[in-house]
């Protein structure tokens, strides 16, 4: 069984999100510099079995797609180019930079560390992996 990678796909920064081999816990990887996604994955890749790519989905309140979704769609064309196997899911992701200034909130995190945009985006990414996971179980 392979893991599950979750991916928060950003202008600018990308977080990025796996599960334990047993698909049972998700957890925070890192955060890269979207212009270095594609070679971080392939990479990745190489030394870890992964069965799953989960993309986040943005979208606004009434469902209509986020201005962001342009980007994603590019990413995903790219992706393909060079991980044609991989399979490839969406996963909603409304509120989860919201959600993760929260949880940083109530795991103690100082002011100073919550303003940090990487890790901000790496616990969204694993927001969107564990919301997956429980939409799969």
């Amino acid at each position: 069984m392979g893991r599950i990678m979750a991916i928060d796909y950003g202008a600018k920064r990308t977080g990025i999100a796996v599960t334990d081999p047993m698909q049972i816990i998700a957890s925070g990887l890192s955060t890269i510099s979207t212009s270095e996604l594609i070679p971080f994955l392939v990479d990745y890749l190489k030394e870890e079995s992964v069965e799953t790519l989960v993309v986040g989905e943005p979208k606004q309140m009434d469902n209509s797609v986020s201005q962001s979704e342009t980007l994603i769609q590019n990413f995903l064309k790219e992706l393909s180019r060079y991980l044609p196997s991989m399979t490839v899911v969406r996963q909603d992701e409304r509120f989860t930079s919201k959600l993760a200034v929260r949880s940083m909130i109530e795991g103690g995190v100082k002011k100073n560390k919550r303003r940090n945009k990487a890790l901000v985006d790496e616990i969204s990414a694993t927001l969107i992996l564990q919301a997956y996971l429980n939409r799969i179980q």
